[in-house]
């Protein structure tokens, strides 16, 4: 009889999670989300007694969401219960709870997701989820990937790497000058008539971190969707999509995107523990991505290697997880990442910080010495805010700005703008502060 890799790494070491054998979609799992009457709480009591979850120093005017969050304390206790009981016994704690644990973590992201748990491939960051995404995508030479040149370093630099790997080419297009001035019918027109026959995968970001600028997904898969009836199912195009800064804003679905695949860090907007991240894929899509990293999640893989033999099945989310021993304490807490996000309400997140950043963009586009760069259209911005002071470099606006104890940041790309990011931890007095620190650069 054949032997799981539970079965057999529970009496020697340790025993990590198994594929399960159908798309199962998770109703209402008791530890992710609260009861009805619960949900939205902490909107209705306001927004200070979500403030009060972080341990967020009060010295500083936090507006850096997008790089690194702090814990809630629904998470930070859930790390701490985990860390304890490891230090305790770390083996039998392991072998115990890993299994429920690792597949736990997958039904909260995809009940946040609005997918199956089978879609679902965890990781330690959106770098990782790329990174493993664009490795194993199948690509030949006289193929060719389409993305942006106003996408991020991480795509670009994977997909390099894939071109080199694979002979498939990487063709980049510009989708704006000025992305304040664009609209979603244009930018989804570019992208669409840059498409060709022999284009594999479309690589896009949701959000941009160099502008604040959206992308229209939706409007983009529509398109796609157009494409590809006319295409053989092992020639369908993909749409992969960096979604690190709208995953934990945005009220919408991966049914409402329409992507492919999608990757996100959970340790940004979702304030979710550090060091995690998911790679979502649609069921099928799937059996185009090849495992970079040795999986310890797909019992298929193991059996192989135990009987001297094959896979004889197509790749999945499983078979692409990375195996090898994690923070597991962190990952463990993701759900309670998930559960914090939908008990104040997915919906009263996506408007307090577009509220925010709303009255942050109002008030840089009344200034005459700023040169606001995000879209002030909410269709096509989020939460990151891009701007421009007159006369100063960004690097010099984000000193001046922490000289009065304000967290900003510098865009990292070639054409650098200040950067401001508010969330559900900010007041409408943080943005005036902001604000009149900046009216003050004149």
């Amino acid at each position: 009889m054949p032997i799981s890799r539970r079965t057999f790494l529970t009496h020697t070491a340790i025993g990590m999670s198994t594929t399960a054998a159908a798309c199962t979609r998770p109703s209402e799992p008791a530890y992710a989300v609260a009861a009805a009457s619960r949900a939205g709480a902490e909107a209705r009591s306001g927004w200070a007694a979500v403030r009060a979850e972080f341990n967020l120093s009060e010295e500083y005017v936090h507006l850096g969401a997008l790089l690194m969050a702090s814990h809630p304390r629904q998470v930070r206790d859930a790390i701490e219960k985990y860390r304890r009981e490891l230090d305790r016994d770390p083996v039998g704690y392991l072998i115990e709870h890993n299994e429920v644990m690792q597949s736990r973590a997958r039904e909260a992201a995809a009940a946040y997701l609005g997918g199956c748990a089978e879609e679902v491939a965890l990781t330690d960051s959106t770098t990782m989820g790329l990174g493993l995404l664009y490795a194993g995508l199948h690509l030949r030479r006289g193929q060719d990937v389409l993305t942006t040149s106003n996408g991020y370093f991480v795509t670009h630099e994977a997909l390099r790497v894939a071109s080199e790997r694979s002979g498939a080419r990487v063709r980049y297009i510009d989708l704006y000058e000025h992305g304040e001035e664009v609209s979603g019918e244009e930018l989804t027109q570019r992208i669409t008539r840059a498409i060709a026959p022999h284009t594999r995968a479309l690589a896009l970001t949701w959000v941009h971190s160099s502008t604040g600028l959206k992308m229209p997904l939706a409007l983009i898969a529509n398109a796609v969707q157009r494409i590809n009836a006319n295409r053989a199912d092992h020639n369908r195009l993909l749409l992969c999509v960096d979604g690190v800064h709208g995953f934990g804003i945005e009220n919408a679905t991966m049914s409402d995107l329409g992507a492919d695949f999608f990757a996100a860090g959970c340790h940004k907007w979702l304030f979710g523990p550090r060091g995690t991240g998911i790679l979502w894929g649609r069921g099928d899509a799937w059996a185009a991505v090849n495992p970079t990293i040795p999986s310890f999640t797909d019992d298929v893989v193991w059996q192989s290697w135990l009987y001297d033999r094959e896979p004889d099945s197509p790749s999945t989310a499983a078979r692409v997880m990375p195996g090898g021993f994690k923070a597991f304490e962190h990952q463990w807490a993701m759900p309670d990442a998930f559960a914090f996000h939908e008990r104040i309400g997915r919906d009263h997140i996506a408007m307090r910080t577009h509220a925010l950043a709303r009255q942050l963009k109002e008030g840089l586009a009344r200034m005459p010495h700023v040169h606001l760069i995000t879209p002030m259209d909410e269709r096509l911005s989020a939460g990151i805010v891009c701007f421009d002071v007159e006369g100063l470099l960004p690097r010099a606006v984000v000193r001046r700005l922490l000289d009065r104890r304000i967290i900003a940041t510098v865009t990292p790309y070639a054409q650098m703008h200040a950067r401001l990011t508010p969330s559900i931890v900010n007041t409408e007095h943080d943005v005036d502060t902001a604000l009149d620190a900046i009216h003050a650069l004149r």
